[in-house]
């Protein structure tokens, strides 16, 4: 193996496991409690496609992953399709009033949420109490 190539493969590899966590999953029934009751930090974004608070929303998310990626690390970030799933046993459960709603979780306890907020000073400042609850 030449030199050059050995050194991509292994730049390659080093950022793998980075770029596998990177991109959020998307909400199937379950899923949320299933990452809770393995112990995770679950970031809930409830948004939809042609919601222009949810896109703002999503630019600072990723902009503040892309910065510090210690927060994919930490945490579970989950997508949920409002138009989907808006009206089930998730979102009232958890009493989401709209779209464009973060929600932090641990366990059994809401950490924080953020209803139509686009600052990003708010939104990392919920990111930061999930990565710290994290531990």
């Amino acid at each position: 193996m030449k030199r050059r190539d050995f050194i991509a493969l292994s730049a390659a590899l080093a950022v793998t496991p980075a770029i596998l966590r990177a991109a959020p999953l998307n909400y199937t029934p379950g899923l949320v409690q299933q990452h809770l009751a393995d112990g995770d930090v679950v970031f809930l974004d409830f948004k939809a496609d042609w919601c222009t608070t949810c896109r703002a929303q999503e630019r600072v998310i990723q902009s503040l992953k892309a910065a510090d990626p210690s927060y994919d690390a930490a945490i579970t970030f989950i997508n949920v399709d409002w138009d989907q799933y808006g009206d089930s046993e998730l979102s009232r459960d958890l009493n989401i009033p709209r779209r464009s709603t973060l929600v932090a979780l641990k366990g059994d306890q809401e950490l924080g949420r953020i209803v139509a907020g686009t600052s990003q000073a708010q939104i990392q400042e919920l990111m930061d109490i999930a990565r710290a609850a994290a531990g």
